[in-house]
């Protein structure tokens, strides 16, 4: 995980801040940050096909690790736009990277998750469909 901008991400989303993501200190709360991430890690598996892979084989993502780095609070009112991209791949998983940039504040996280594909019906791991895996070499040119 390493400092970037949020020109180097294909996949965005803006998302407004509700007033209830703040927390008692009065900030938005960390545990909200990850859902800014699987918000945009949605959009990302949307793009992909992932998510009709999903309903039509049963084969999908999962969430095997995620972390973070927080850089500035954030506050309501204000608009957050999240980048992600996938930056490796391998036969059974893959890493993806968020960018999570405040209207108002610039640049307030960053994080890393990797992403191990997942056959619902057997319960096993297995390969990254073939269609997945180009459409997220198109989208990220890797």
């Amino acid at each position: 995980m390493y400092m970037t901008s949020l020109d180097d991400f294909n996949i965005r989303i803006d998302i407004p801040i509700a007033w209830g993501d703040m927390d008692a200190f009065n900030h938005v709360n960390n545990t909200r940050f990850f859902r800014y991430f699987e918000t945009a890690r949605i959009r990302y598996f949307e793009r992909a096909g992932f998510i009709e892979t999903m309903e039509k084989h049963s084969i999908g993502p999962i969430l095997a690790s995620i972390s973070a780095k927080f850089i500035k609070p954030l506050f309501y009112p204000d608009t957050v736009t999240v980048g992600t991209r996938v930056t490796s791949i391998e036969p059974t998983q893959f890493i993806m990277e968020y960018i999570l940039e405040s209207k108002s504040k610039g640049t307030a996280a960053i994080g890393e998750s990797k992403i191990v594909v997942y056959d619902y019906k057997s319960s096993e791991r297995t390969t990254l469909p073939d269609i997945v895996r180009s459409r997220i070499r198109e989208i990220d040119s890797i």
